[in-house]
């Protein structure tokens, strides 16, 4: 019969490997002991690292970790998908960050990722229909990460958001699978219109930094947004936009811009 350490090996090799980083991280370097015993190898699964993570970064006076931490347990039990999402949205961040060399970094020290992980626990709350507690998480999340996500927005797996400064999608944004951003983005309206007024962004899509797409727009798959542009038009699949206000420029150049994160481009 197979140990349940080889069992969590066969069942989740993510976790397997964030655990034998965090054991090299304090051989490393012992004063991390305290914080990687208590956020990483104290717990029995990822799921439980991630939920004992999030309830420590949203907890303030108004609302305990602890309270917290049952929240989010309760979530994951209810919702697999959450911990799913969760581990693809880490292992892209270490496939395409070139700052991020180990799976432990996305978990204990990367604000893009973990905002990321505590909007999904808001869209789940938003989905049960507990609004306010949901409005608390987004809250928290801009206060703490200076990410302001709507709770009703909805965003696909694989996700990276790189730096993570001042990113703002909006309520009825939508986000592909696998799709890349970097700091500053903006998916918001355009003022003009109440319902539905959000980027709709296809799979695949890399966001340069500062970039903002406006309106209810739809961004093709695996389109490249350059760096500071502007975005208030509709966008073919496989295509590069840049500019103010952005125009094509050119082809995506490889079958997958976020994956690729090549952010360069010739103009026309």
């Amino acid at each position: 019969m197979a140990t349940p350490q080889a069992q969590l090996t066969e069942i989740d090799p993510v976790w397997s490997r964030i655990r034998g980083e965090a054991q090299d991280a304090i051989a490393a370097e012992p004063l991390m002991g305290g914080a990687i015993h208590s956020g990483v190898l104290h717990h029995q699964s990822f799921a439980c690292a991630l939920a004992y993570r999030m309830s420590l970064k949203l907890a303030s006076d108004e609302m305990q970790a602890q309270i917290l931490r049952e929240i989010i347990d309760g979530a994951y039990g209810a919702e697999p998908e959450l911990v799913n999402s969760a581990r693809a949205d880490l292992v892209a961040t270490y496939e395409r960050d070139p700052a991020c060399h180990r799976f432990l970094q996305p978990l204990m020290y990367f604000k893009g990722y973990q905002a990321i992980q505590a909007y999904r626990l808001g869209h789940w709350l938003w989905e049960q229909g507990r609004i306010d507690l949901a409005y608390f998480v987004q809250m928290r999340v801009s206060e703490t990460f200076g990410v302001d996500i709507h709770p009703a927005a909805r965003i696909g797996r694989g996700v990276m958001i790189d730096h993570a400064h001042s990113v703002v999608i909006g309520e009825t944004a939508v986000v592909g699978d696998n799709v890349s951003m970097l700091h500053s983005v903006t998916l918001g309206g355009t003022g003009k219109e109440e319902q539905d007024r959000h980027p709709k962004i296809g799979n695949g899509v890399l966001i340069g930094a500062g970039a903002k797409v406006l309106g209810n727009i739809r961004i093709g798959d695996c389109t490249r947004i350059a760096a500071g542009s502007v975005v208030l038009m509709d966008i073919p699949a496989c295509k590069t936009v840049a500019g103010v206000p952005a125009r094509i420029v050119g082809e995506a150049g490889c079958a997958q811009p976020s994956v690729s994160m090549d952010q360069t481009f010739k103009g026309e």
